[in-house]
């Protein structure tokens, strides 16, 4: 015999459920967008891509980015030219970044990292 109490139950889980992993994954199967802020507290013009698209950001300057394909962004963590070392990073919706020195790599004033600063 059928228990008529225990469908409700497992329909509910069910749906909630269904709703998290919508929440979780909305951005991409909605193609949704993400806004966030890069600022460049460094002396060079770093070279990088967001979502595949080529920028360079000039020293002291902050831009304000609004991303339509998940928001990762591409760089080269080495200031000096002809020397490529390229780190990627998934920028979170209303985050906020800054290129900095990286003074963990003592010794290697040309090291930049992408910090979240807030």
């Amino acid at each position: 015999m059928l228990d008529i109490n225990k469908i409700p139950q497992n329909t509910s889980a069910n749906q909630d459920l269904f709703i998290d992993l919508n929440d979780e994954k909305a951005e991409k199967i909605s193609g949704g967008y993400e806004v966030f802020t890069i600022g460049n507290k460094t002396h060079y013009n770093v070279g990088y891509s967001v979502d595949g698209k080529s920028w360079k950001h000039k020293p002291g300057k902050v831009w304000i980015w609004t991303a339509w394909k998940g928001g990762t962004i591409k760089f080269d963590q080495d200031g000096r030219s002809g020397v490529i070392s390229y780190k990627t990073y998934n920028l979170a919706n209303g985050g906020k970044y800054e290129f900095q020195y990286n003074l963990s790599t003592h010794g290697n004033p040309y090291d930049i990292e992408l910090y979240d600063i807030g």
